[in-house]
């Protein structure tokens, strides 16, 4: 391989460096929320199942709708309160997701999924961490609307982020379902692999949810060696990320692969194998000789290898 490539400035991590205050103590004061509803600032983004409803304007698309403006958009499933941005109140509107389908006809719209919006770059990278949270949230809420533990239909409160069963007096909040994703490294090398779900050439870091009783560290060595017969050592964490897609949160690692002996578990990957950091690089420029790809600088994974291959790993 050539002399490694410059990859030039880092990219922003997708989802993440969220600028909008929670203003969780507000949540469960009605009159306070009815005040946020009727601000002048106030602005919704309206979610369709895994669509997002966009504006087209002059200057380009725009996410955020006037609250009467989103309300009135189609039949709304269920509200929530986001949070300020600057003082702003910031909604997230639900609407079925088939009216969030007819409206892909009205040519004052565009309505694609929060995937494509991101590794396209549709729209300012400021408005992706709220619309992460706006979609895992109303997601949450369309799937939980009987309670588990007496199947009475629940009610949502504290302006959007519980639900109560009137029943049985059981208070349900929103999950996050923990992932790691990690990428074994030996010197100058280190261990991708290949789902069933991955474009043609893309190869990715490992990953898989963390179990009920486990530590991190302990979910990064037993998927390492699960996914790819690679036993680990030291875990390193890197940082971490909101993935809406409904519920996630990476936890990016990287690991001290103390095998080499790859044994792949054909239910989970394609494909795995050893790379040098130069071939690694040409993977990340796209512009390696085989067409070989790393993911999208919107994801985790670009991020965890892209510092193994600048950086290197510090193991403690």
């Amino acid at each position: 391989m050539a002399a490694r490539l410059d990859l030039g400035t880092r990219p922003r991590l997708g989802y993440s460096a969220s600028r909008v205050d929670r203003a969780a103590e507000r949540r469960a004061d009605a009159d306070a929320m009815r005040a946020l509803e009727s601000n002048s600032r106030a602005r919704a983004y309206v979610i369709g199942g895994e669509l997002i409803v966009l504006r087209k304007t002059n200057e380009g698309l725009d996410p955020l709708f006037a609250w009467a403006e989103a309300r009135a958009l189609a039949g709304v499933a269920e509200t929530t309160f986001l949070g300020l941005v600057d003082g702003a109140p910031r909604f997230a509107v639900a609407i079925e997701p088939n009216a969030a389908t007819a409206l892909k006809d009205n040519s004052a719209f565009e309505v694609t999924d929060l995937r494509s919006i991101a590794v396209r770059g549709l729209i300012d990278a400021d408005h992706l961490p709220p619309l992460a949270e706006g979609k895992a949230l109303l997601g949450w809420h369309a799937h939980h609307r009987f309670c588990p533990n007496c199947g009475s239909a629940t009610q949502a409160v504290e302006a959007g982020w519980r639900r109560d069963c009137p029943a049985c007096q059981t208070q349900h909040f929103p999950r996050t379902d923990p992932v790691a994703i990690m990428l074994p490294v030996a010197g100058d090398r280190c261990v991708l692999g290949r789902s069933h779900r991955f474009q043609p050439g893309m190869w990715s870091c490992l990953a898989g949810y963390i179990e009920p009783g486990e530590a991190i560290e302990d979910a990064v060595r037993r998927e390492t060696r699960e996914e790819a017969g690679i036993a680990c050592g030291r875990v390193a964490y890197f940082a971490s990320q909101p993935w809406p897609f409904p519920t996630s949160l990476m936890i990016g690692c990287h690991a001290e692969a103390i095998s080499h002996e790859i044994v792949i578990d054909r239910n989970e990957l394609v494909d795995a194998r050893w790379f040098d950091r130069e071939e690694v690089a040409s993977m990340i420029a796209r512009k390696h000789p085989e067409g070989l790809t790393a993911p999208a600088p919107v994801a985790i994974a670009y991020h965890i290898i892209r510092a193994w291959v600048e950086d290197g790993v510090e193991f403690g």
